[in-house]
């Protein structure tokens, strides 16, 4: 049975999982399409100041007189890209690092995973702020030098330091599975017909490998776009006027008081945020059904 095949039976038995899969397509299509389609951009600045939701601002306008429904699409294009970016960063140097670690074996696997439980001491998201706010300006002139506009830089540098801070766990995961693998009959024998530690790790080690990046992915995801929310609920997360989810939610936070609620600040950049993420983890322990041997009924 291949992992499309159990993946089907899983989704059969969890329609539940459609369910997911679908609101996480919708939520990407109004981030990339709807956004153009709202009649307003994400920094025009006007003085219907926290007008609440009606027909010409579906989800109200903030303390700015932003249109609230663009500012939660372009935080969704943000919290999503930086999540996806910072994944693919994490799972290649945890992927690699990994598979080297575990296929060397000996003092290297032992030095290599006395590196990982170093850096897993740290106080990581700590470590990523206060990097972020050092090399903030040096990265703003070396972008202006560079003549580089599209991106940011602190939006940069903090997708680099997440990506960079959450491979130890892929790693260590990856580091087991090919401690295993590289024990088995298939491995050996290329091993005894010539064939190079290169190919053995690309082109029989890490096939066997994709179940759990996949399912890695979808729980990685989630993790970056938390934390990348919480460095911008703190306010050293995405540059203004650039906004996130964890943007909104903290301008949101400081309207809070006991006399006047402005409820829909906070009820639609946190509901956005709160069901994706659940999506995400609902779709990870789907695929885990799917391509974990061992869970497979």
């Amino acid at each position: 049975m291949n992992a499309l095949h159990s993946f089907y039976l899983v989704v059969r038995r969890d329609p539940f999982l459609i369910v997911c899969a679908f609101f996480l397509l919708i939520v990407v299509l109004l981030a990339c399409v709807g956004i153009h389609f709202t009649g307003y951009t994400y920094d025009q600045i006007s003085d219907a100041s926290l007008l609440k939701p009606s027909r010409h601002h579906l989800f109200g306008t903030d303390l700015n007189g932003h249109d609230l429904l663009t500012r939660v699409l372009k935080g969704a294009q943000l919290s999503l890209g930086v999540a996806a970016v910072g994944t693919i960063v994490s799972l290649t140097v945890g992927v690699t690092y990994g598979m080297v670690s575990g296929y060397a074996g000996g003092r290297i696997d032992n030095l290599m995973m006395r590196v990982v439980e170093i850096i897993y001491s740290l106080p990581t998201l700590v470590l990523v702020i206060v990097l972020v706010a050092t090399l903030d300006g040096p990265a703003a002139t070396l972008f202006h030098r560079l003549g580089i506009t599209s991106i940011p830089p602190r939006l940069f540098l903090i997708v680099v330091f997440l990506g960079l801070t959450e491979w130890l766990t892929m790693a260590r995961i990856i580091r087991g599975q090919v401690l295993v693998l590289k024990e088995q009959a298939f491995i050996q024998a290329t091993s005894a017909l010539g064939g190079s530690h290169l190919r053995i790790l690309m082109q029989h080690i890490f096939p066997n490998l994709t179940g759990i990046i996949v399912v890695y992915l979808t729980l990685t995801v989630p993790a970056i776009m938390l934390d990348e929310s919480f460095m911008s609920f703190l306010g050293v997360g995405v540059p203004a006027p650039l906004a996130s989810w964890g943007t909104l939610v903290a301008d949101a936070a400081a309207l809070i008081n006991p006399i006047k609620s402005y409820w829909w600040m906070l009820i639609f950049p946190a509901g956005f945020m709160t069901l994706t993420l659940l999506a995400l983890n609902f779709l990870g322990d789907g695929l885990r059904d799917a391509l974990d041997p061992r869970v497979r009924k």
